[in-house]
Order: structure tokens, then C-alpha cells, then sequence
């Protein structure tokens, strides 16, 4: 009985991994895989969020990207989620900028004013603790940064003032 194939064409499934072209096809992969390691070693870097100071924006234990490309070529802005390297780039942490070099930082009943004036923050959805601390000068160099999740009493808090040598990217989405 003759089934149509013959003892030199390859079966269905072969051809459905690999094509009609194998040779293409394990090109394609070459160059996908190729990508994909460029992309995951040199540009973006997945970062694991642990803890809940970026609660509602970051969720715990959700994984996301740090672009190690995005200050490149512009400098980072008031408003920004970044990750900051602590030991090397196996632990980070990702917070907001909210002090730029040279801007007077203080909190106030929850409240954050940047050089005597409110900063307007719709990224913080809850209501907010009862967070003071003295006017802050950010320093040449730095910038000011603070979690998202203002319920949380400000000593369970990492914040303060972060060199610009220590930031590592821009958190997507």
C-alpha cells in the first residue's frame, strides 16, 4: 500500500518544525537566539520586585525590565521609576524620583514640596501616613527618591537622596 511518501521525503512533523527550508529556518533561530542574548544581557534587565513600597504601581513579586539604555542620551526625570544598584546588579531596588540635583526636598503630613511647593503625585492612589521629614537639599549629582506606597510608616521605607552612578535604568511599564 502506497501512503504518498516516499523514504526521502521527510515525515509531516519534521516538516512542520522545521520547514520546507531547514537551513532557513535554524538561520532564523541563530538570529533570534542571538538577539534575545543581546537584548537580556546588554539593554533590558529583568528585575524580580520583592516587598511593597512601590504598592499599587509595582506588585510583589511581579517581574519587569530595567532599560539600561534609557539615560543614555537624556538624563533622568522628576516622576521616573528606576532601578538602583545596591550590590551589584543581583540586588536593586526601584523607586521613584521625586528630587532633582539642586531641588529642596521636604515631606510634610504625607505631603512631599519640592522647594516650598506641593508636588502634584497621581502615580500615589492611597491615603497617605503621616510622613515628616526636615527640608533635604539634593545634592549635585543626585536625585531624591521615595516608594510609591505612602500607607506604609516612613522607617519601613528605603528613600533618600541616590548618586546618579548607582542608577542602572528606567522600569518599564
Amino acid at each position: 500500500m502506497n501512503t504518498g511518501e516516499t523514504s526521502s521525503s521527510p515525515s509531516w512533523w519534521i516538516r512542520l518544525l522545521v520547514g520546507r527550508h531547514p537551513k532557513r529556518t535554524l538561520l532564523r533561530v541563530g538570529l533570534i537566539a542571538l538577539t534575545a542574548f543581546v537584548v537580556f544581557r546588554f539593554i533590558l534587565l529583568p528585575i524580580r520586585i520583592q516587598g511593597i513600597s512601590m504598592l499599587p504601581t509595582y506588585r510583589e513579586g511581579g517581574v519587569n525590565f530595567a532599560n539600561r539604555w534609557a539615560y543614555r542620551w537624556r538624563e533622568p526625570q522628576r516622576g521616573d521609576v528606576i532601578s538602583i544598584a545596591m550590590t551589584g546588579h543581583s540586588v536593586m531596588l526601584l523607586k521613584r524620583i521625586i528630587g532633582m540635583p539642586g531641588d529642596r526636598v521636604a515631606i510634610r503630613d504625607g505631603r512631599i514640596f519640592i522647594d516650598d511647593k506641593p508636588l502634584d503625585e497621581p502615580y500615589v492612589k492611597r491615603p497617605r501616613a503621616a510622613w515628616n521629614l526636615a527640608e533635604t537639599l539634593v545634592p549635585p549629582d543626585a536625585f531624591f527618591v521615595v516608594g510609591d506606597n505612602r500607607e506604609m510608616p516612613l522607617s519601613l521605607h528605603e528613600y533618600g537622596t541616590v548618586e546618579r552612578s548607582r542608577i542602572v535604568g528606567k522600569v518599564l511599564f
